[in-house]
């Protein structure tokens, strides 16, 4: 009598399915690399994140920003207000609804948002600066592509 298999099929992941979980590993431990770096700028991490989604060509309603945060507006206003506290955002009656706030960047925030991606730029999270530089430019190159799709 012969012996078989009787070891679990371990199911086929779709490659689309296991890239997105491997960014999302990647994301998840870079964490403490980026809090690291929006401490050093006397920020959290959404913070950055908020500031980094602003631009003063199109203002941004304050609903437009939690969808791009992923949260809820009470957390955008705690977190624009803290912004704004420091000097570097302003909320403004948008033009086509003066109900609704949008938000601009002061120059104090143009300065600080510059200074972010100047230090974004000088070293990526270790989950990254440990690839090859080949691999770098291939991980650019596919996530360029990526985004080039939506």
């Amino acid at each position: 009598m012969g012996v078989t298999d009787r070891s679990p099929t371990v199911p086929t992941v779709a490659p689309g399915a296991r890239a997105w979980q491997l960014m999302y590993e990647v994301f998840k431990a870079s964490k403490p690399f980026m809090e690291v770096m929006a401490a050093g700028f006397e920020m959290t991490p959404q913070q950055i994140y908020a500031l980094r989604s602003l631009s003063n060509e199109r203002p941004l309603a304050m609903s437009e920003l939690a969808t791009s945060l992923g949260c809820d507006a009470s957390n955008v206003t705690a977190i624009v207000d803290k912004l704004e506290s420091r000097g570097l955002v302003e909320r403004r009656a948008a033009d086509r609804d003066r109900r609704v706030k949008a938000l601009v960047m002061t120059d104090a925030g143009v300065r600080l948002r510059e200074r972010i991606e100047e230090r974004m730029q000088q070293q990526p999270p270790p989950a990254i600066d440990n690839l090859s530089e080949a691999d770098q430019r291939a991980l650019a190159t596919i996530l360029e592509r990526a985004l080039a799709s939506l």
